[in-house]
């Protein structure tokens, strides 16, 4: 009699605990399908398994090797470099010379070629052993922003790529000349031309900075060496080098390179029309009389613009010339901007502080003369040691017998003179290139000099009414 199913108030069957166990249980069929899938898979993988040690152990063995042969290639100095990156860098040795104009060569402070070293950021001194080989350096454009203050000594590799500037659009290169060079073995890097095509007043910053980096045979590859640059600077367009004033000046520059003349201007078009056209003109008139050249100024320069011009003349490099005019019975001797260094009279040395009142009006006399006719006066450019004592305060023995470091003892230094026909008049023989050798070797009476080097006679006591045009 079969028992009774459990039936629930809506009349449906209730299962019970055997019929749940008996449903949960697989079939054999199922069970069957199983055992044959996994036999399959494990003899699968019992068949691979030889093949998969056999490649893996080729590309293990292939790395090894590649590996080893690269350690073997790589010197120490690579080494060390790939070890810490941040133990080499490059600097420029020298700041920028100031202002940089388009077109015009870059240079250092000192107007030499721009250098570049590699340095060790542990002691900021070149490394002691020699590169492995040359590396090439890329000099780069950086925008004057870069970096920020936050991270002035705190940059990255892609930060400093990013902040490169180029060209714009349709301009030629922003940069020309030797913009990729050899880093020698010895950690030095020389860049011989290099110039901006483009001002950079363009860009926000309105500031540009040079920038030097290592650059990798692989873009992929990152630099183990620390990028170089140089201080924000403003690059002008090469029309505003035809106004720029030259410090220091020199001789032969035109007047209105000095400060407080203008090209063209009022200051400059009063100087010309009085024949002042060069930095020496200005000088000498400026030696002979200021008040002259400050009236011929005029009004318009305040005190403060003519001390700031005077000022900047006088930084000017005076050469070694000496330029003589002879009289009956004297011979003076001027420097470049017409200041008397000495003067003979009857055979007798003097320097200007021991004329007496006499012979100091004489030479004013001839001073002028000699300004007058500036382009007839002989110039004398020999050694400047062959005169030197008299600009230096030497005693008055030092310059003739003690000068034998330069000619030898007072006799020697007569023999050297012997096959030139001496004046004993003009105290100056016939060659000027030699004449004023043999004036200070054969003058044996010469006076105490007093004047120091710079503090020539300048005759600035001239009276009001000589005339100088």
């Amino acid at each position: 009699m079969a028992g009774k199913r459990l039936r629930d108030a809506s009349g449906h069957e209730l299962d019970t605990k055997e019929d749940k166990r008996m449903r949960s249980l697989p079939s054999l069929s199922t069970i069957i399908r199983e055992a044959v899938k996994a036999q399959s898979v494990q003899n699968f993988c019992m068949a691979l398994e030889p093949l998969l040690r056999r490649v893996v152990k080729e590309e293990v063995e292939h790395a090894l090797f590649q590996g080893a042969r690269a350690l073997q290639r790589s010197p120490p100095m690579q080494i060390q470099v790939a070890e810490s990156s941040s133990s080499f860098k490059l600097i420029f040795s020298k700041p920028l010379s100031l202002p940089i104009f388009t077109g015009s060569k870059i240079e250092d402070e000192d107007n030499n070629p721009l250098q570049i070293l590699l340095i060790d950021t542990k002691n900021g001194k070149r490394p002691l052993n020699p590169l492995p080989s040359s590396m090439k350096v890329e000099i780069v454009v950086l925008d004057g922003d870069f970096p920020s203050e936050n991270h002035h000594e705190d940059w990255t590799s892609e930060e400093f790529k990013n902040s490169i500037i180029r060209e714009r659009t349709g301009k030629r290169p922003l940069l020309i000349g030797d913009v990729l060079v050899n880093l020698l073995r010895d950690g030095i890097a020389s860049i011989g031309e290099l110039a901006f095509t483009d001002n950079s007043s363009w860009i926000r910053s309105r500031n540009f900075r040079l920038g030097a980096r290592i650059v990798m045979a692989s873009k992929e590859e990152p630099s183990m060496i620390r990028e170089a640059m140089t201080e924000p600077f403003v690059v002008k367009d090469h029309r505003g080098e035809l106004y720029r004033k030259h410090h220091p000046p020199t001789l032969g520059d035109e007047v209105w390179r000095l400060e407080k003349i203008g090209k063209d201007g009022a200051f400059h078009k009063r100087l010309a029309a009085k024949g002042i056209k060069t930095v020496q003109d200005l000088l000498k008139l400026w030696v002979l009389d200021p008040h002259h050249l400050r009236e011929m100024l005029g009004a318009g320069m305040s005190d403060r613009m003519w001390e700031v011009t005077i000022s900047h003349a006088r930084t000017c490099n005076i050469d070694d010339k000496i330029y003589l005019h002879r009289a009956s019975n004297c011979t003076v001797l001027l420097n470049p901007i017409c200041q008397v260094m000495g003067a003979v009279f009857d055979g007798l040395t003097y320097w200007p502080t021991q004329f007496n009142p006499m012979q100091k009006s004489y030479v004013e006399q001839l001073v002028l003369e000699a300004y007058r006719h500036w382009d007839r006066l002989e110039e004398v450019d020999g050694p400047y040691n062959t005169y030197s004592a008299l600009l230096q305060n030497e005693p008055a023995q030092q310059v003739v017998m003690g000068s034998s470091r330069y000619l030898g003892h007072e006799e020697s230094m007569r023999r050297e003179c012997k096959n030139w026909e001496f004046n004993q008049v003009g105290g100056l023989v016939s060659n000027p290139q030699v004449e004023i050798s043999c004036w200070m070797q054969t003058t044996t009476k010469i006076q105490q000099p007093t004047v120091q080097q710079g503090d020539a006679y300048d005759m600035s006591d001239l009276s009001s009414d000589t005339t100088l045009s």
